[in-house]
């Protein structure tokens, strides 16, 4: 059936990080830009507690319609010790069958077909539809890495890392390789590749949507949309879409732990959901809050025997799936009444949100560093993997919003002296921890300017509706 508005299909990969961006994007797209949208939601084997609760959210609202994909079985399709690109792609490849007849069940004609970063073997799947294809991406600095890659891959011979000189990226920081991401680090790997392949594949969709602002990274904004190296791909900084506080019915004890803490008091430490630190790096944060005498709640999860093992590759420590043991001898008592340690799932935005939280410890995934920016709240960026080491240069080097350790942790163990000091570097009311808040409020008001009417994401998303509305008239 044909309809007087834009018909957006949205494809996040599996996991809420993906599911919160989506979800966003769309109500978004609903509310203010007059489309229709159906989200496709997809999992392996079972949603997680994280992901259910974001559907029933998002059905309640009744903005987007939700379908659900049949789960697939990769096991055959890929080694069980694979890495996180290579199964993301091998799970889009096998729901291409249920996402083409899902598509071809739909009421409305779809007008474009928006996918996640790693999704980008469905773009397939919209041409024989004949509709638009975008890619949505978390943030410019890692998206124009990703887009320069085949260059670099034809350029530089031998391994990245054993290059004497950073990599340069046209309109952007330099980098070292090592910061660039696990799939850099081996060039003769299949993970290597797939990474490879998915920056070539976005090059040829009909733009690239970016959780991002215009402020926030506008040099390498710039050099996106006008150097040819980069391809001729469009470019629009749509963001900063993040969870919104909800209310709940069941409000956590954590918050009302909070609410009798001084304002900005309490410093958050959370390494995401597939966040994990050695034993040996637990017990050096623990003495390191413990020393700064700093107000915190840490989200502890059992260590890795490595370090800082990268998604769905932990391997439990040596005492087991108890998260406490792993703590020093007498933390917890010691540190009564100080802080909090939580084994399980946190409200956090909630507590981002909260006047008495002042500071964030960090992996700098996107979707956390957005809600901490946009709540204000300073960062000690803490990168385990992925993009997280360039998220959390841009954010120390050049947005002032975080500081860093000497040494990151992707590389070494980090002391409890230099814990404490950064804590308190965050915390304090010294020159330095002022001039981080101080900088944080600017990209807070920024970002929210940025989405209202006349914002240059408001005013990019509208650009993007109409390049929809001409397809559709065309149609």
């Amino acid at each position: 059936m044909e309809s007087s508005k834009p018909h957006a299909l949205l494809l996040p990969s599996p996991g809420v990080g993906h599911l919160v961006r989506h979800l966003e994007l769309g109500n978004r797209l609903v509310a203010y830009h007059n489309f229709y949208v159906t989200l496709f939601v997809v999992f392996e084997s079972h949603l997680s507690a994280g992901e259910s609760q974001l559907i029933q959210s998002a059905k309640a609202q009744k903005l987007i319609d939700i379908v659900e994909l049949p789960p697939v079985d990769i096991s055959g399709k890929v080694e069980p010790d694979a890495q996180f690109f290579t199964k993301q792609a091998a799970i889009t490849r096998e729901i291409q069958p249920s996402l083409r007849s899902a598509i071809s069940n739909l009421t409305l004609s779809p007008t474009a077909l928006i996918i996640d970063l790693f999704a980008t073997p469905a773009l397939d799947v919209a041409d024989e539809f004949h509709i638009l294809k975008f890619v949505f991406y978390p943030s410019a600095w890692p998206l124009s890495l990703r887009l320069y890659l085949p260059i670099l891959d034809k350029e530089i011979r031998g391994q990245y890392v054993d290059q004497k000189e950073p990599l340069k990226i046209p309109g952007c920081m330099s980098i070292q390789p090592e910061d660039a991401g696990s799939p850099m680090l081996d060039r003769t790997k299949h993970e290597y590749h797939v990474f490879l392949q998915r920056g070539s594949e976005m090059r040829m969709s009909d733009g690239i949507l970016l959780n991002t602002w215009e402020d926030l990274d506008s040099m390498t904004l710039k050099a996106l949309r006008e150097d040819e190296s980069f391809g001729s791909v469009p470019i629009y900084a749509v963001g900063p879409f993040v969870r919104p506080v909800e209310p709940s019915a069941s409000r956590s004890n954590l918050l009302d732990w909070l609410d009798e803490q001084p304002s900005e008091s309490v410093i958050y430490i959370s390494f995401g959901s597939v966040g994990f630190l050695s034993a040996q790096q637990i017990t050096e944060l623990a003495f390191g809050l413990e020393l700064s005498q700093q107000r915190f709640i840490w989200v502890l999860r059992p260590p890795s025997k490595k370090k800082n093992m990268p998604v769905k590759r932990h391997v439990l420590g040596d005492k087991g799936n108890d998260a406490l043991d792993y703590l020093p001898d007498g933390f917890l008592t010691r540190t009564q009444g100080l802080g909090l340690v939580v084994t399980q799932w946190a409200p956090q935005v909630d507590i981002l949100s909260h006047p008495s939280t002042g500071g964030f410890l960090s992996h700098c995934g996107w979707n956390s560093t957005l809600e901490s920016i946009l709540n204000g709240v300073p960062l000690l960026a803490w990168p385990l993997y992925a993009e997280q080491s360039m998220n959390a240069i841009l954010l120390s080097e050049k947005l002032g919003v975080a500081v860093s350790p000497k040494v990151a942790p992707t590389r070494g163990v980090v002391g409890r002296e230099e814990i404490e000091m950064l804590v308190r570097k965050v915390m304090g009311d010294q020159e330095e921890g002022k001039a981080l808040r101080a900088r944080v409020m600017e990209l807070k008001v920024s970002g929210e300017k940025a989405l209202i009417e006349g914002g240059s994401s408001f005013n990019a998303m509208s650009q993007f509706a109409k390049q929809c509305e001409i397809k559709l008239l065309r149609n």
